[in-house]
Order: C-alpha cells, then structure tokens, then sequence
C-alpha cells in the first residue's frame, strides 16, 4: 500500500452542527494541494453525505463518534474515510441504491451515496450490524503547476 505524503484524523460528536465543521476540516485540509473551486466543492459535498448519513442513520436519536481521516497520496490523490460506530447498514447494496432510505419521517431522499459517487472516483462502503459504517470517499485532483503543491 502506498504511504500518504500527508494525513490528518479528527474525531468528533454526531451532532447536527459538526456536518459543517468535518466538511470544513477537510476543505482546510485538501487546500494544501491548490484544488480548483469546483473540486473543493465536491470534496465538501461528498464528506458532507457521509457524516450526514452517520449523524441521521447510524446513530439516529443517540449521540456517538465520528472519526474522519483523510490522506493525501502523489500525484494529487485523495482518501477521506468516514466512519462511525453505529447501527451498522444489513444490506449496503441495497442502501446505496437510489432512493432507498430507513428514515421513516419520509424527510430524506435516500440520494446521500449517489451524491458521494457524482462527486469522487471512488465510493466504497463496509459495514456490519451493530458494528458501525466505514464509507472511504477517493479522488484524483488535477494537477495545476509544474511542481506538486504542497511541496
């Protein structure tokens, strides 16, 4: 496995008001690596899904933790993984279908890893019953100088 030129973990509280602070973490985090507006924008959308998904499914009316890594890798290739602790999803074919929701309020449009796979490369999910939820969110951004940012 190749090792991350940089990486950062930060874990925090599945309240509603920390979807702003991990999308912002990360933001601050992949800037080091000059990404267009437009790539920001996915970055924050996509970290955006995926604590959401642990805030409002994984621990529904409960709080828990959330741990968020991100990786930085040569040629500007990126690895966020969000993770939780959680009810853990029985059947993630199935959850990463389209529409397919468990919120029952019927206030959710079941689109949180359709969005996640519009933004990045690559969309990846495990989870286990009981266990929890790890989604790793992967991305290659483009590289605008001659040398690599960040250097």
């Amino acid at each position: 496995m190749k090792k991350p030129r940089n990486e950062m973990t930060i874990t925090f509280l599945s309240r509603s008001a920390n979807e702003a602070f991990s999308r912002s973490a990360a933001a601050a985090f992949f800037s080091q690596l000059d990404p267009t507006v437009e790539e920001l924008a996915d970055i924050k959308t996509a970290v955006s899904e995926a604590v959401t998904n642990c805030i409002v499914h994984a621990y529904r009316d409960t709080l828990g933790k959330i741990r968020m890594t991100a990786r930085i890798y040569d040629g500007g290739e990126i690895y966020i993984q969000v993770k939780d602790s959680g009810c853990g999803i029985p059947d993630v074919k199935q959850a990463m279908e389209p529409l397919f929701t468990t919120c029952e309020t019927g206030e959710r449009a079941g689109l949180g890893f359709a969005v996640m796979q519009s933004f990045m490369d690559k969309v990846s999910v495990r989870s286990a019953p009981g266990k929890g939820t790890a989604v790793t969110l992967r991305k290659t951004l483009s590289q605008r100088s001659g040398d690599e940012a960040g250097e």
